[in-house]
Parts: structure tokens; sequence; C-alpha cells
């Protein structure tokens, strides 16, 4: 699965590294080094996939992300020293499709990118409007209102609410939603599922997105 790939790494040994095993998996590949120059170069050149760092010059990859994630639906997989859960939310809220600790093996790396390469959300039914309970899905311009007012969701929040919005009541496991969202290995599947879910429950209100507690989630009516 040959892609357009876009490296945005400030340290030119680890670029390069990475750069090696994306041409080697059959890749075209172009390398930047600083936030800015990734943002001009990710307008210019329309890539498929961008690896990027999160601690860059210029500006920074969350700013790199968030302004991307305006402007197209690039797939984004993050890179980041920061461990604690606010940085990784913080990643996944501006739209990321999966995010990297370091340090990190490069045979991890290639994984995530082949897993996000090949995975696309998946609808679980042809309605192009989907309603319950003041939560309103509309899958032609990719929005969604609550009670009639319109809040923001990334790629992964939309996918895991338009599925479970298509059947209401259903107990969705981790490994199912998974399914609908640019997914990532196993190891670390369940926390980001966990992420996104958080993030909605937030945005829709705890009430609608109920835990099903040694099973997953489900969306129901507002009580």
């Amino acid at each position: 699965m040959c892609a357009k790939v876009l490296v945005a790494e400030d340290d030119p040994r680890q670029a390069e590294v990475i750069r090696r095993y994306l041409v080697n998996d059959g890749h075209e590949t172009t390398v930047v080094h600083d936030g800015r120059a990734a943002l001009e170069t990710a307008r210019q050149i329309e890539p498929d996939l961008i690896v990027l760092d999160v601690m860059m010059p210029e500006l920074d990859g969350l700013h790199v992300c968030r302004t991307l994630r305006a402007e197209s639906d690039v797939l984004v997989l993050m890179l980041t020293a920061r461990r604690t859960e606010d940085d990784l939310l913080l990643g996944l809220e501006l739209g990321a499709d999966d995010y990297l600790v370091k340090p990190y093996s490069p045979r991890e790396l290639m994984a995530r990118i082949r897993t996000l390469l090949r995975r696309r959300p998946v609808v679980v039914t042809t309605a192009e409007i989907r309603e319950i309970g003041g939560v309103t899905v509309n899958q032609t311009s990719h929005q969604v209102t609550v009670d009639g007012a319109a809040i923001e969701c990334t790629r992964g929040e939309f996918a895991i609410l338009s599925a479970m919005a298509g059947q209401p009541d259903r107990v969705f496991s981790r490994a199912q939603l998974l399914h609908h969202t640019r997914g990532i290995d196993r190891s670390s599947t369940e926390r980001t599922i966990d992420m996104h879910v958080m993030n909605l429950r937030r945005k829709i209100g705890s009430q609608r997105l109920v835990t099903v507690y040694g099973i997953g989630y489900k969306l129901v009516a507002e009580a």
C-alpha cells in the first residue's frame, strides 16, 4: 500500500531512521524539521499521512495538528515525549488519529502507520441523519448537534458517535468501536477508545453515553 507520507521531526537522526523505514515500505516520503515547514509542506503536497512530532521549533505539533485538522482529513500520527493522560487527551482532542510515546521502536511505528493506512471508518447504516435523545449526527455534513447546539467532534469521536447513534441502546465493546475508527494496535486500543468516549461524554452529556461495566458503552436517550 504505497502512500504519500510527510515526516515532521526536528531530530535529523530520528527523522532519517523514519524516512528509511517508510521508503523501504514503498512510501513516498518527505521530511521537514520544524512546525512551520510541516504546515506549508502539507498544504503543498497533500500527504495521505503525517508523522508529527509534538516538540518542534517555529510551531509545535499541537498547533500544526489543530490547523491541519481544520483544513483537511489527512491522517495524523503524533510522536510525543509527554506521558501524562492530559497531554495524550489533548492530542486526540485536536484530531490526531493515533499517538506514540517516545522512546519507541521503528517497527512499532511502522505497524501503527500500516494500520492507519489500512483502516477506514465503517458506516453501520445508510441513514444520512441519525438522532437519539437530542443528539443529531449528520453523516453528509459531518456535523453533530446536541439539543440544537452544534458541537465540534474529532474524526475518531464522530465515527464512534455515528456508529452508536445508528444502533441506539446497543452495547458496543471497545474492540467493536475500533472498527469505526482509525484503529491502533491492541496494546493501546482500549485506552484510545476510552479517551474518545471521555471527550464525547463531556460534549454530549455523560447521561447519554453509558458505561456497561465489563462489556463496553451504549448511547441512550437522555434520562
